[in-house]
């Protein structure tokens, strides 16, 4: 076969080998894809009732549900803000969930995400509270993107301010 018949790789490929589970910040695999699909559909009361609020994007985030990153599938994620949103019922006190939930939220560190964990009681309770809560912690870090109020300084500038 001469290089004249070689299919040129599609948009993205190049002569990088593959990586497992994708790539990147949100390698992932089938199995953690299939599992945020499955707890998608079945969710638990907490969470429904936090995702009815959630979908309406509060503070102008975008939230998405069971979204999978590495091994794990996040309750709640808000990419723009680099937080995870997981919510506790009283089984992450017992047994060995409190250092897999240390190893969870280590590994969310590692790559950029910051985990807000949230007693499903308290959901229940003051949904308002917890709102509170989600958006301060969302508008703690700034946005991953420029917003669109122009292109960024020039090479040399400082930005917001003029010489």
């Amino acid at each position: 076969m001469g290089a004249g018949n070689l299919i040129p790789p599609r948009n993205g490929e190049g002569d990088r080998p593959a990586q497992p589970g994708g790539g990147g910040v949100f390698g992932t695999n089938r199995a953690t894809i299939e599992l945020a699909r499955r707890e998608r559909r079945s969710g638990n009361l907490p969470e429904v009732i936090l995702w009815r609020v959630l979908r309406q994007r509060p503070g102008g985030f975008k939230f998405r549900r069971q979204h999978p990153i590495g091994p794990y599938s996040l309750d709640f994620a808000c990419l723009s803000a680099r937080l995870a949103i997981e919510i506790d019922g009283e089984v992450h006190n017992c047994g060995d969930r409190p250092a897999r939930d240390h190893a969870r939220d280590a590994h969310l560190v590692q790559r950029g995400f910051r985990t807000l964990r949230i007693p499903a009681r308290d959901v229940l309770r003051s949904l308002d509270d917890v709102m509170i809560a989600i958006i301060a912690a969302c508008g703690e870090v700034p946005p991953l993107h420029r917003p669109l109020d122009g292109p960024p300084p020039r090479s040399g500038e400082v930005e917001g301010r003029t010489s």
